[in-house]
């Protein structure tokens, strides 16, 4: 697996004055990819997306309460669908994996 890191979300309570901070106060281009419901900022490589904090917890199955969900998640996208199957089962194989495959979030068809 390519030690890579594509996306980091955040999980925010206010979308717009968070897109409001990145964009006009630290002056970073918002992506055209972003939407209603999700802001996008290119950093060098990695993406930051900004995602409303309880849809983002919904998407990893917990709850927002914040007992088990820290408001950020990470990322490694693949060329196509079909390797995540395979990037899941190695990262499973080393043994030093905590969650079983299945456990892990599926991809989403939605996200560009």
């Amino acid at each position: 697996m390519e030690a890579r890191i594509s996306l980091v979300t955040l999980g925010v309570r206010d979308l717009e004055r968070s897109i409001a901070f990145y964009r006009d106060g630290l002056r970073w281009p918002l992506s055209s990819a972003s939407s209603g419901d999700v802001a996008f900022f290119r950093t060098g490589g990695t993406v930051l997306a900004l995602f409303p904090y309880d849809e983002l917890a919904a998407d990893a199955n917990l709850l927002p309460d914040g007992s088990a969900f820290g408001g950020i998640a990470l990322a490694h996208n693949v060329a196509r669908k079909e390797l995540v199957d395979a990037v899941l089962a190695e990262a499973h194989a080393t043994r030093r994996c905590s969650h079983s495959c299945s456990e892990f979030p599926r991809p989403r068809d939605s996200l560009p």
